[in-house]
C-alpha cells in the first residue's frame, strides 16, 4: 500500500524526523492561503501522485509545466496550483498514461550545504531490514547503482534492536558528515529505523535528504508504502488510502476476497493458487502470448468469486481470451466445474475460454464441462492449455 509524500512526512514527523513546514491543499486558492500561512519568501508547490520522478515529469496538456515548482508569492502559488490540479502528470513511474494530480503540497523552500540518500528495505538475503545510504541525493538510486556502486552503503536494522550507536557514526563518516551532521543523524537515521519496523513498511525513502546550513539532516521528500500483509494490525490506515491511485479493478477485486493484478497482455487467467498463477503466465509466455492480469481465486472459491471473477476479467477491454487453470486440492473439481458454468451463464462469457482442471474428481470435472452445452475449449494439462488458450487469442486477434 503507497500513500502520498504529504501522508509520509506526517507519519516521520511523528518519529521526530525534521521535515519542512507545508500543507496538503485541494485548490488553487487554498495553495495561496498556505503561502501565506508558511510565512516564508519562497515555497515549493509538489504534484502530490503515488508516483516518483514528479520533479522531472511534465503534464500531459502543458509539458513546459514540471511537477514540483518553487514560486516567491501566494499569487504565483495559486496560478502553479490550477495548472496543476486536476491535470495529468506524465513521470517515468506512472508510464504514459500518467496520473491526474487531485492536491498538492505547499512546502517551505529550504536550502542545503548538500543532498544524501537514504532509504530502508527488506532485504530478502539478511532476512531482516537495512538501511541504504549514499552522498549522491537528488538522483534516482537505481542509477547510482549502476554507475557507481562502492558510492552506496549498506546497513544491517535489528528487528528488536533498531539501528544502533556504532552504526550511525559508521554512516556518518561514510557520508562525509561533520561534527555537527554526525549528531542530528544520531538522532535521525534511528528514527527512520523505528518508523520502518514499528509501521510495517515495506519501503521508506527519503530522497534527497538535505543537510542543512547547520549540519542537521532534514527530510525533504518522502515515500513510505505499507506492507499489506501487515494490515490488520493497522485500522488506521484506511483513512490514508487513496482509491483515485489504485487500479479500479484491483480494488474491486480485493473487495471480493481476490488477489487481482492488471497487465498489459490480452490474456486473462483465472486461476487458484499464486505460484500456480506465476506459472500459468510463465507458460502463456513460453508460447508467445501476453497475459492481462494475475488473478488468484484462492483455495475456497465459490460461485460468487468465480463470477465476480469473470466480471473483473471481462471488463478489460483488452482480453481476447480466459484461461481457467484451476487445481482441486481440498476443493473439489465437481465443485469448480459447476461453479465456472453458473459464473459463464450469469456473465455471458464472449471470447474463447480455455478450461485445464487437475485434482480431485477430476474426471467428473471434466464430464460437467463437456455435457454443459457451452463453448469451452478442455486443455489435458498447463501446456495444452498455455498452446490451446494463445492460439484461440491470436485467432480472435486476425478475425
Amino acid at each position: 500500500m503507497k500513500i502520498h509524500e504529504y501522508q509520509a512526512k506526517a507519519l516521520l514527523a511523528r518519529y521526530e524526523v525534521e521535515v519542512p513546514r507545508g500543507e496538503a491543499v485541494e485548490t488553487p486558492g487554498a495553495a495561496a492561503e498556505a503561502f501565506r500561512r508558511l510565512n516564508v519568501a519562497r515555497a515549493v508547490v509538489k504534484a502530490q501522485i503515488h508516483a516518483g520522478g514528479r520533479g522531472k515529469g511534465t503534464f500531459a496538456e502543458n509539458p513546459a509545466r514540471r511537477g514540483v515548482q518553487s514560486v516567491g508569492s501566494p499569487e504565483e502559488a495559486e496560478q502553479t496550483a490550477a495548472a496543476m490540479l486536476g491535470k495529468t502528470l506524465v513521470t517515468v513511474q506512472t508510464g504514459p498514461q500518467g496520473r491526474v494530480v487531485r492536491r498538492v503540497l505547499v512546502e517551505a523552500g529550504c536550502a542545503g550545504r548538500r543532498e544524501l540518500y537514504l532509504g530502508l528495505v527488506v532485504d530478502r538475503n539478511r532476512g531482516k531490514p537495512v538501511l541504504i545510504a549514499s552522498a549522491e541525493g537528488g538522483v534516482e538510486i537505481e542509477t547510482v547503482a549502476a554507475r557507481r556502486p562502492e558510492a552506496i552503503f549498506h546497513e544491517p536494522v535489528d528487528p528488536w534492536a533498531g539501528l544502533r550507536g556504532f552504526q550511525v557514526r559508521k554512516l556518518a563518516k561514510k557520508l562525509g558528515l561533520d561534527a555537527a551532521g554526525e549528531q542530528s543523524a544520531a538522532a535521525f537515521l534511528p528514527a527512520l529505523a523505528r518508523c520502518f519496523l514499528e509501521q510495517d513498511c515495506s519501503l521508506l525513502e527519503i530522497n534527497p535528504t538535505v543537510v542543512a546550513e547547520d549540519g542537521t539532516l532534514l527530510a525533504l521528500d518522502a515515500k513510505i508504502n505499507f506492507d499489506d500483509n501487515a494490515a490488520y494490525r493497522h485500522p488506521e490506515w484506511t483513512e490514508l488510502r487513496d482509491l483515485n491511485e489504485e487500479e479500479p479493478t484491483e480494488v474491486r477485486a480485493q473487495a471480493a476476497g481476490l488477489s487481482y493484478v492488471k497487465l498489459d497482455g490480452n490474456i486473462g487467467c483465472l486461476v487458484n493458487g499464486a505460484g500456480l498463477a506465476m506459472s500459468t503466465m510463465d507458460l502463456i509466455m513460453l508460447h508467445g502470448g501476453k497475459p492481462a492480469n494475475f488473478l488468484d481465486v484462492g483455495g475456497g472459491a465459490d460461485v460468487p468469486q468465480v463470477t465476480e471473477a469473470f466480471r473483473i476479467l471481462l471488463s478489460d477491454a483488452g482480453v481476447r481470451a480466459v484461461l481457467v487453470n484451476i487445481f482441486g486440492g481440498i476443493m473439489r473439481c465437481t465443485t469448480i466445474a459447476e461453479a465456472l458454468i453458473a459464473a459463464y451463464q450469469t456473465v455471458g462469457v464472449h471470447v474463447p475460454l480455455v478450461v485445464r482442471l487437475e485434482g480431485t474428481e477430476v474426471q467428473a470435472g471434466r464430464e460437467i464441462l463437456a455435457k454443459s452445452g457451452l463453448n469451452i475449449i478442455a486443455a489435458s494439462d498447463l501446456t495444452d492449455a498455455a498452446r490451446k488458450v494463445v492460439a484461440a487469442c491470436n485467432a480472435a486477434v486476425s478475425a
